[in-house]
C-alpha cells in the first residue's frame, strides 16, 4: 500500500557537493530559505531547507529510510527564491560544495541553532542606522544639494539613465579619472529609486572606504534608512543589517564583498566602486568574485547595474571594447583641480634614507614649509623585512612558512604575514651569538620612525592594517588627515583609493620594482591601477599635485607609457600582450591547490594524478601548467603546490572540472591532501 510523504532537500555547512533529503511530519510545512536543525551523523546540524516535495511510497519498503528534520527554526525564510538560486548558481559555478556557499551568506548568528528571539524582533523594529555613519551638522534632514554637475557629467549621467530603460540591460562600466565626481553620479542614479521605494546595493573593495562613502550618502539622502555590512561590525551588529535588508527597511545597503548576499525584496540597482580592485575576489574557502556575482545578480533580477572606477580592469576593459558592457568616460576633474604632474625618480644615484632619495625629502620639506601635506607610499607594513646577522648571514625566518619574519620594532617582535606566527626578537644572533643584529628593506612602521627624526616638527600619521587595528582608530586617523593642517601621511594600500584629502599635494610612491620585474602575468595591471590610484589622492581641491615615482628601473617602457600617455593606453598595450598568450580576458583559467603536513613531493603527486586524469577528460581543449610549488612553498607547516588549468572555452574548462569531481573519491594519493578549485584566479601565491 502507498503512502505519501514529505520530503525536504536540506543544505548543510559541511564541504558536501549534494544536498541531503529529510522526512517531514505533516505537521511541518517549512519554505524554502527556512533554517531548520536536522540530524547529520551522530550530531546535530543547523540546515537551509531548498525545497520540499511529496512522494508516494510502498509502506512495506524499507529502503526509504530517511532521517526527520528535528525543528523548525525560523517561522518565516530568511532567503527568498531570487537569493537561493543566486547561491546554487555560485556553487556550480565556482565548484564549491553548496551548503558551505549558502551559509556563507548568513551572518554568523544566524549559523547557530537558535531561533530569531521576540526581544531581537522588537530590536529589528527601530529605524535602521548604518553604525558607521556620522550625523549630519544640522541633525537627520537632508543637506541641501548645492554641488551642480559639470556639463561632463551632466551628459555622462543622462547616457546612463537612457541605458537603465534599454532592454535586454547590459552592465555599464563607468570609467572616470581620480576626482572626477563618480559618487556624484551614483548618488543621482540613486536618488529617484528611494523615492520610489526601492533598495539600492553598494559593494566597495575595503573597509576603510565604508565611513566616508557612508557619510556622503548620508548627507545627500538624509535620515534614508541605510545599512551597512563589513568585517569590523559584531555579531549583532550584522544580524541586525542583514536582517533589515532582508526586511526591505533599509533602503541603502552598502559594504564589502559579502553584502553581495545580503537579501534585498525591492532591489533596483548595483553599484560597485572601484570594480577593478582585487580584494572583490575572496581567497580563501568559497572563493567568489563579488563583482562577477553581482553582475549575474542583476541579470537574473534584470536591473541595472554601474561599476564605477578610475583603473578599470582589463576584464572590464575588453568587456567594454567588445560592446558587452555600455562604457562611459569622466576625463576631467571638477572646478579648478586638475590631474597631478607625474615624475619618475632614478634611485640608483642615491644612497637612500628609508627608502626615500634626497630629492624626496626635499620635495617633502618643501610641502610641509607651504602648509601642506604630503604622503608616502609604501605597501609593506612592519618595521624591516628583514632581521639578519651580519657576521654569519642567520636571517629570522618563519618555522611555519617559506618565508622571513618581518620586525615590528613599536612591539619588539618578529611576525610572520603569512600564518601570524609571533615570536619575541632575539638579543644575539641564534647561531654566532653576535649581538649586533641589523635589518634589511623597510616597511611603514620604519619609514615612520625615519620621517619623524627628519622632520620633528611635522605630525607623522601612519595607516596601515598594524595601526588601524582597533575600532575607530581608523576613523580618527582619517579625521585628522581632513584637518587640513601640514602632515605627512605613511601607508600601504589602504590609502590607494576613494580617500579625499584637500590640502595633500605631495604623494612619494616607493618600492614599485618588485612589480615591475614579477613573472606574474597581473602584477603590471595592478602596479598600473596601483600607481594611478594613490597618484590620485594629491592635488584634490584646488592646489596643484605632485607625484614622484621611485625605482631603479627608470627606463621601463611600459612605466614610461603609463606615465606619459595615461592608464588607458597602458591598459590596452596589456590587453595586446594577454592576447599573444590567450591569457584571461581572452581565455579561461582555473587553478588546483593542494597542500599536504607530510611533504612537497605528497603535493605535487596528488596534482599530477589530477593532471593525468584531466588529460583522460579533456586533452585537446585545456592546456596544463605544472604542477608546480607555489610561490610560497609552504605557508603554516603545510607544503604547497599547484595546478593551471587554461582554456579558450569556459563550457569546456567547467564541463572538464565537474567531471573530476564527480571522479574525485577514486584520485590517489588523497589521503593527508587538501585541495581546491579556485576559478577566475587572481592570485598565484
Amino acid at each position: 500500500m502507498n503512502q505519501e510523504r514529505h520530503i525536504t532537500q536540506v543544505a548543510v555547512p559541511r564541504p558536501l557537493r549534494t544536498l541531503l533529503s529529510y522526512t517531514l511530519s505533516t505537521e511541518q510545512q517549512p519554505a524554502p530559505g527556512t533554517r531548520v536543525l536536522v540530524p547529520f551523523g551522530k550530531q546535530y546540524a543547523v540546515g537551509l531547507v531548498m525545497s520540499t516535495a511529496t512522494v508516494a511510497t510502498d509502506a512495506a519498503d524499507n529502503s526509504f529510510m530517511l532521517k526527520a528534520v528535528e525543528t523548525i527554526l525560523d517561522a518565516t525564510p530568511l532567503a527568498d527564491p531570487h537569493l537561493l538560486e543566486l547561491l546554487q548558481w555560485a556553487a556550480r559555478y565556482y565548484h564549491h560544495p553548496v551548503g558551505e556557499v549558502i551559509f556563507s551568506a548568513l551572518p554568523g548568528a544566524l549559523r547557530k541553532p537558535k531561533p530569531l528571539s521576540s526581544r531581537l524582533q522588537k530590536w529589528l523594529a527601530a529605524p535602521p542606522t548604518c553604525l558607521a555613519a556620522e550625523p549630519n551638522p544640522d541633525g537627520n534632514e537632508r543637506l541641501p544639494n548645492t554641488l551642480l554637475l559639470t556639463d561632463e557629467q551632466q551628459q555622462c549621467l543622462h547616457s546612463i539613465q537612457q541605458w537603465n530603460q534599454q532592454t535586454p540591460r547590459r552592465p555599464i562600466l563607468l570609467h572616470g579619472i581620480t576626482g572626477s565626481g563618480k559618487t556624484e553620479i551614483y548618488l543621482r542614479l540613486i536618488e529617484p529609486l528611494f523615492t520610489a521605494g526601492k533598495q539600492v546595493l553598494v559593494i566597495v573593495p575595503e573597509i576603510g572606504l565604508t565611513p566616508q562613502l557612508l557619510l556622503r550618502f548620508a548627507r545627500f539622502f538624509g535620515d534614508t534608512p541605510m545599512a551597512c555590512l563589513h568585517s569590523g561590525l559584531s555579531d549583532g551588529e550584522r544580524l541586525k543589517a542583514w536582517l533589515q535588508a532582508r526586511s526591505g527597511a533599509a533602503r541603502l545597503i552598502i559594504g564589502t564583498r559579502s553584502a553581495i548576499f545580503t537579501p534585498a525584496p525591492h532591489l533596483a540597482m548595483i553599484v560597485i566602486d572601484e570594480e577593478h580592485d582585487a580584494s572583490l575576489k575572496q581567497q580563501e574557502g568559497f572563493r567568489y568574485h563579488a563583482r562577477d556575482l553581482a553582475i549575474k545578480r542583476a541579470q537574473m533580477l534584470d536591473i541595472p547595474i554601474v561599476m564605477g572606477t578610475a583603473t578599470p580592469s582589463l576584464e572590464a576593459l575588453y568587456n567594454a571594447q567588445t560592446s558587452r558592457f555600455h562604457y562611459v568616460r569622466l576625463n576631467q576633474r571638477p572646478g579648478t583641480t586638475r590631474k597631478p604632474d607625474l615624475h619618475i625618480q632614478d634611485t640608483r644615484p642615491f644612497e637612500l634614507q628609508a627608502g626615500l632619495t634626497p630629492h624626496s625629502l626635499q620635495a617633502i620639506r618643501q610641502t610641509l614649509a607651504r602648509g601642506e601635506q604630503a604622503m608616502v607610499f609604501l605597501n609593506r607594513r612592519g618595521f624591516a623585512p628583514t632581521l639578519f646577522c651580519p657576521a654569519c648571514g642567520w636571517h629570522a625566518s618563519c618555522q611555519h612558512c617559506s618565508a622571513n619574519l618581518t620586525w615590528h620594532a613599536r612591539r619588539n617582535r618578529l611576525v610572520c604575514h603569512h600564518c601570524g606566527a609571533e615570536q619575541a626578537t632575539p638579543l644575539q644572533c641564534p647561531v654566532c651569538k653576535n649581538p649586533k643584529l641589523t635589518t634589511q628593506g623597510q616597511g611603514t612602521e620604519r619609514l615612520e620612525l625615519t620621517l619623524q627624526t627628519t622632520f620633528p616638527a611635522a605630525l607623522v600619521v601612519r595607516i596601515d592594517r598594524d595601526s588601524t587595528s582597533r575600532k575607530g582608530q581608523l576613523e580618527d586617523k582619517l579625521s585628522t588627515v581632513r584637518g587640513n593642517d601640514p602632515l605627512i601621511l605613511v601607508g600601504t594600500q589602504m590609502l590607494a583609493k576613494g580617500h579625499d584629502f584637500p590640502n595633500l599635494t605631495l604623494v612619494v610612491i616607493l618600492d614599485i620594482d618588485q612589480s615591475l620585474l614579477s613573472t606574474d602575468y597581473r602584477a603590471l595591471e595592478r602596479l598600473g591601477q596601483l600607481l594611478v590610484q594613490v597618484a590620485g589622492r594629491a592635488g584634490r581641491a584646488d592646489k596643484p599635485g605632485r607625484v614622484i615615482l621611485q625605482t631603479s628601473q627608470p627606463e621601463h617602457p611600459l612605466l614610461h607609457q603609463l606615465v606619459g600617455q595615461g592608464y588607458t593606453p597602458f591598459a590596452r598595450q596589456l590587453l595586446e600582450d594577454r592576447k599573444r598568450w590567450h591569457f584571461p580576458p581572452f581565455g579561461y583559467q582555473a587553478l588546483i591547490r593542494a597542500s599536504s603536513t607530510a611533504s612537497m613531493e605528497k603535493a605535487l603527486q596528488f596534482l599530477e594524478h589530477i593532471s593525468q586524469r584531466l588529460l583522460t577528460i579533456d586533452s585537446a581543449t585545456i592546456q596544463r601548467l605544472g604542477p608546480i610549488p607555489a610561490p610560497l612553498e609552504k605557508r603554516a607547516n603545510r607544503y604547497r603546490a599547484q595546478l593551471l588549468l587554461s582554456s579558450q572555452q569556459r563550457a569546456a574548462l567547467h564541463a572538464a572540472l565537474h567531471q573530476l569531481l564527480q571522479q574525485a573519491t577514486t584520485l590517489p594519493g588523497r589521503s593527508g591532501v587538501r585541495w581546491s578549485i579556485d576559478i577566475d584566479p587572481i592570485e598565484f601565491s
